[in-house]
């Protein structure tokens, strides 16, 4: 048996909350658990039990805890906010997190709060909204430190040592020009086993590109992952220094695009609360259901023009959804597999041609497979030669067109700014059904008729 100790926090949570132990939760919430677990627990918890949470958690620790909740939740607590105690809660945070913060909130609260900050604050915040947040700009924080390239190891080892405390996440010193140009960087690793007599400039790296304000989040991931970064300097078209990435932020991209690619393919928002209220969830689902619904609809069209034909041979009805099945399955294959290849940067334009005719190759060995194994099945099952046949033409016709689309829909989607995740899967299924029912169901008016 696990003792209270024992037990996961949801858990000891969860009794506590029962038997109304609400002194040992407040000192849990702030005393023992760390700012993102106490955001697991709240996104974990249903509506009125996460309300109380946040009711008995310390006001200073409150925005360290907002800026690991989704965006649906930081919006609800965001609006039971006002001005002061807005400023309040994001005044221990960094610039990028704050302005994370701000982007859940209607454009007259964040001008406000912006007013109440004093110049240096603001100037920062500024230029940290003045970018998307996704991309580089919106992703960097403005607390770094700068040095300049002509002093001494010394001399910059004594200007650290004058700091209370670094920025989170220094692995390196931004080396600048007077006019606040972008020169290099010196890796304090580096600086701590030179000669302290050397310059900054004869010890710095010089061979390291900073990132562009406008590169979109997704390349900034791709390029701490290729290269290992722990940070970078971020600059605009000028080259003048605007700030830093550092690797946790990059770590939250990663994670919001894989949850915006699961979500997006069921129509669903990557920050979507999992104990929404009812009416939220119902208005949110039921828009994709009507969409799919359409699409059920253009399928069920296409049968009954056979509507004859499948009266005449029974088991046409039967064998249907097979060749819809294996065609829908045979495109999510290369569906999934296109998708994740552009979001690792892998699918270009220039090989996607390659891509196509490799899928449609396999389209075309796994359809003349299964054909022979359904239609063997069918002719067993039916004894009739010519529905084994009728659905070995359907399958092979359907899983060669299900390769090619599910190849060529994600680029073409790409190509016209569609979010081939959140649009893919419904036009794929689509297709799959019409051309699975057309082929199986013509196929069979010809040698039926």
């Amino acid at each position: 048996m696990l003792h209270t100790a024992d037990k996961p926090p949801h858990h000891q949570l969860s009794e506590a909350l029962e038997s109304g132990r609400f002194r040992q939760i407040q000192q849990m919430l702030n005393q023992t658990l760390l700012p993102a677990d106490v955001a697991h627990l709240l996104e974990s918890s249903p509506p009125k039990q996460r309300q109380l949470l946040w009711n008995l958690l310390d006001s200073d620790l409150e925005g360290e805890v907002l800026q690991y909740l989704g965006d649906d939740i930081q919006a609800d607590f965001l609006s039971q906010m006002d001005t002061q105690e807005l400023l309040a809660v994001t005044s221990a945070l960094d610039d990028d997190d704050v302005a994370d913060l701000m982007q859940q909130l209607p454009s007259a609260v964040v001008q406000e709060v912006l007013n109440s900050m004093d110049n240096q604050d603001r100037e920062r915040l500024e230029t940290v909204l003045s970018y998307p947040e996704d991309t580089a700009g919106g992703l960097m924080t403005t607390d770094f430190v700068t040095i300049r390239p002509d002093i001494t190891v010394d001399t910059a080892l004594r200007y650290l040592r004058r700091h209370q405390e670094l920025p989170e996440m220094t692995d390196s010193l931004l080396i600048v020009s007077r006019k606040g140009r972008y020169i290099g960087l010196l890796p304090l690793t580096r600086m701590l086993v030179s000669d302290p007599d050397s310059t900054v400039r004869e010890v710095m790296i010089t061979g390291t590109d900073p990132i562009p304000a406008d590169m979109p989040d997704a390349e900034v991931a791709q390029l701490f992952e290729r290269h290992d970064l722990v940070s970078a300097p971020v600059v605009d078209e000028h080259n003048q220094l605007l700030g830093r990435i550092t690797i946790d932020d990059v770590v939250d991209v990663i994670r919001e695009d894989a949850d915006h690619s699961l979500m997006s393919m069921a129509g669903l928002d990557e920050d979507e609360d999992t104990f929404a209220p009812v009416l939220r969830t119902t208005r949110r689902r039921a828009l994709w259901l009507g969409i799919n619904l359409l699409t059920a609809f253009i399928a069920s069209a296409v049968i009954g023009l056979f509507e004859e034909t499948i009266e005449k041979v029974v088991a046409l009805a039967v064998l249907m959804p097979i060749v819809a099945s294996m065609g829908g399955i045979a495109g999510s294959q290369a569906l999934t597999l296109v998708i994740r290849g552009m979001a690792l940067g892998h699918v270009e334009r220039s090989n996607a041609a390659w891509l196509i005719n490799r899928e449609l190759v396999v389209g075309t060995l796994n359809g003349l497979l299964w054909a022979l194994v359904v239609a063997a099945a069918a002719v067993l099952w039916f004894n009739d030669l010519t529905i084994g046949l009728l659905i070995a033409l359907a399958l092979i016709i359907n899983l060669v067109v299900a390769a090619l689309a599910g190849t060529a829909l994600p680029l073409v989607l790409r190509a016209w700014g569609i979010d081939p995740a959140l649009a893919g899967g419904v036009l794929l299924t689509t297709i799959t059904d019409v051309v699975g029912f057309l082929a199986f169901l013509g196929l069979a008016t010809l040698f039926y008729a």
